[in-house]
């Protein structure tokens, strides 16, 4: 089927949606847990149902290198059979990784030559590469593959990046994948409004299913992100979901929902968690800290979890001290239900026309830093 998206409300300029896949629906605005290597770091599938993730992410690069796109494809008929998770996924193409992971990456018109992190064995990705890698998984929805420059970068560079993911995105759309698949292009440019303007129109006429923004948190001021998103977000298509990738934190995703866009993903939930670092109403809490070692509160008094509901910030703090895993996995899960309660109750305000009042109400509990 092909992926529909209606809009069924707007507070300023937020917005809340449904958007229809071959594997369910998506109330947006959505944050995706990641779960890089077709697992959610420290959680069971039936807990990530039980949160109500409604959309998870499985990663290109790490599910090519191992255990291969084939080998998913043949045992489990693609990732949704081979992870048993019913429920939609989004693939990211690669792009990230292979410029992030790779210490030796060689950039051609063709794609990108890189070095795996795991063995130094050579690879080459490219638009049909990302392509075929992503219709053997199987996912929802799909990701073009792009360049993605680290900031900062001069214009000429941040053009130069643009116009090859614009030529790869082309290749991406030529290449047909499975027919409940969506295909997301990628809007690069930097901080620069023309450049990301132009990118954005010239993928319009492409005709892609939704659009992402892309290159940001990547060493730009976040105050230079928000007011980026403020200023450009409004000027992308209505009608097709809006993605910003990889970003962030709580407050990051609120802004972003704030300037109108629908989904986000990041690692930071889960890989906070294993450092110990639980993210509450009153801003994060370091469960390390000595000052918990008789605390009997929940780590989150706010919270209705069901870690928050039966265990104490003493009783976490020992876990996590004596290397019990069990402590990564109930801070994993309390992170992800924070994620996912902060998008549902954004969509509900919206929904009432009451938006700003959530913005504000959420951003001054979470701006008290109370446990630092």
């Amino acid at each position: 089927m092909e992926m529909e998206f209606k809009l069924e409300g707007k507070s300023g300029q937020a917005r809340a949606g449904t958007i229809k896949t071959a594997h369910g629906e998506i109330k947006t605005p959505i944050f995706m847990p990641v779960g890089t290597r077709a697992s959610v770091k420290c959680l069971w599938q039936n807990e990530l149902e039980e949160l109500d993730a409604q959309i998870i992410l499985g990663n290109t690069y790490h599910l090519y290198l191992r255990p291969g796109h084939e080998l998913i494809e043949k045992v489990g008929g693609g990732l949704h059979g081979f992870m048993n998770w019913k429920r939609p996924i989004l693939t990211d193409s690669g792009g990230f990784q292979v410029f992030s992971l790779s210490s030796l990456n060689k950039v051609t018109e063709e794609g990108v030559r890189f070095q795996s992190h795991i063995d130094g064995s050579y690879h080459m990705i490219g638009p049909e590469k990302s392509m075929e890698i992503q219709k053997a998984l199987g996912s929802d929805i799909v990701m073009v593959f792009d360049e993605c420059p680290a900031l900062p970068a001069t214009k000429d560079r941040l053009r130069e990046s643009m116009e090859l993911t614009l030529r790869w995105a082309k290749r991406c759309r030529d290449y047909e994948l499975k027919p409940h698949q969506n295909l997301f292009g990628i809007i690069q440019g930097g901080l620069h409004q023309d450049l990301r303007t132009e990118c954005m129109e010239r993928l319009q006429e492409m005709n892609f299913e939704g659009y992402a923004l892309g290159g940001l948190s990547v060493g730009e001021k976040n105050e230079e992100m928000v007011e980026f998103h403020r200023q450009f977000v409004p000027t992308m298509e209505e009608s097709k979901p809006r993605y910003l990738m990889g970003v962030g934190k709580p407050l990051d995703i609120l802004e972003g929902i704030k300037s109108g866009l629908d989904m986000f993903d990041c690692v930071l939930p889960t890989r906070n968690a294993r450092n110990g670092q639980f993210l509450t109403h009153r801003g994060p809490l370091n469960i390390k800290k000595e000052k918990f070692k008789e605390d009997t509160l929940p780590p989150d008094p706010e919270c209705d979890c069901k870690v928050c509901q039966n265990y104490s910030r003493s009783y976490i703090r020992h876990l996590y001290t004596v290397g019990e895993f069990l402590a990564g996995q109930m801070i994993s899960y309390h992170n992800i239900h924070f994620y996912l309660k902060l998008s549902r109750d954004a969509r509900a305000a919206i929904l009432e026309d009451k938006f700003d009042e959530f913005y504000h109400k959420f951003y001054k509990s979470y701006s008290s830093n109370e446990y630092n």
